[in-house]
């Protein structure tokens, strides 16, 4: 039998709980709600006092949640979501809801954005957002219907979708004129460098190393803490990255990056998976998956020997 209608907490309650809870700051709700911090605490006192527990532990200038405040944040935060995107759509009928894809900023600037444009032509009816974050956010609460994940095969969840593999190899403009890699080369080059310690499989200690080059010291080295950043810093010239070939493929295709010398490309144990939001899943969304399943066959295609 389905709970008392009667006996759940008034929604004005709940709302200003997760206003809270998203902001981990009874000041800053205060600013979202519109209203005063101590309206904002009168509603967080009321809950508590209608459910029987505490869900705050208050400190100074800052709120924690307690055991019970997660476990009802966790739920009433994707509730909320959820209703706030369905309101929207009652009061604006006419206006389309978009599919929302997220990734990487590296993937999302190098793979899929350059893609979007023969999508839309495709499909006009349909409008995608484009999510890009480094975070592994959490599609539920951020209301995503689409993720692709980077990782390895161990970490992604149940149903995700391969989408293409991932190898590793010595990029750089043509005009460099750089050669097989070795002591005397690498004196004479720039190093494009990402400065990420979390991923050292792309990162030039790693590679150099793995060829008994760890010693040798490079020209210079630039950092740089996006991967698309890289990318665009080697077709400038600015020196040689070490290129993710699933995201820069079609710069090697039509020459306006090389690989340096003649290495074998570095497989990597990560790979590139999509994930639904089972919660949203829409003829829309759908669709989107499709095309996106496509773009990564023809990206495992294409990618060099």
């Amino acid at each position: 039998m389905p709970y008392p209608l009667a006996k759940l907490p008034p929604l004005d309650l709940v709302r200003g709980f997760v206003a809270v809870g998203r902001r981990m700051s009874i000041t800053l709700a205060a600013q979202d709600l519109h209203v005063t911090q101590s309206a904002v605490s009168r509603q967080i006192r009321a809950l508590e006092a209608h459910l029987g527990v505490p869900l705050l532990v208050r400190g100074f200038r800052s709120v924690t949640f307690t055991a019970e405040g997660a476990q009802l944040f966790r739920m009433a935060d994707v509730w909320l979501s959820q209703l706030g995107d369905l309101t929207e759509q009652l009061r604006a009928p006419e206006r389309r809801t978009p599919v929302t894809v997220t990734t990487t900023i590296g993937v999302a600037s190098l793979w899929l954005l350059p893609r979007l444009g023969d999508f839309q032509a495709a499909h006009p009816d349909i409008d995608v957002r484009v999510a890009a974050d480094n975070r592994l956010i959490d599609i539920d609460r951020e209301a995503v219907d689409i993720a692709i994940r980077y990782s390895e095969r161990n970490t992604v969840p149940d149903g995700a979708l391969w989408l293409f593999g991932e190898s590793v190899v010595p990029v750089a403009h043509p005009s460099l004129k750089a050669r097989e890699l070795d002591a005397r080369e690498l004196a004479r080059h720039v190093l494009l460098e990402f400065d990420d310690p979390t991923r050292p499989w792309l990162q030039w200690p790693e590679w150099l190393s793995a060829r008994g080059l760890g010693r040798v010291r490079a020209k210079g080295m630039l950092r740089f803490n996006q991967y698309d950043q890289i990318v665009h810093a080697a077709l400038a010239g600015h020196g040689i990255a070490l290129g993710r070939l699933a995201l820069i493929a079609p710069m090697l295709a039509d020459r306006r990056l090389e690989v340096v010398g003649s290495p074998k490309a570095c497989a990597t144990e990560h790979a590139y998976w999509l994930v639904r939001n089972a919660r949203r899943s829409t003829p829309d969304a759908d669709v989107v998956t499709h095309w996106l399943v496509e773009q990564a066959a023809a990206t495992a295609r294409d990618l060099p020997d």
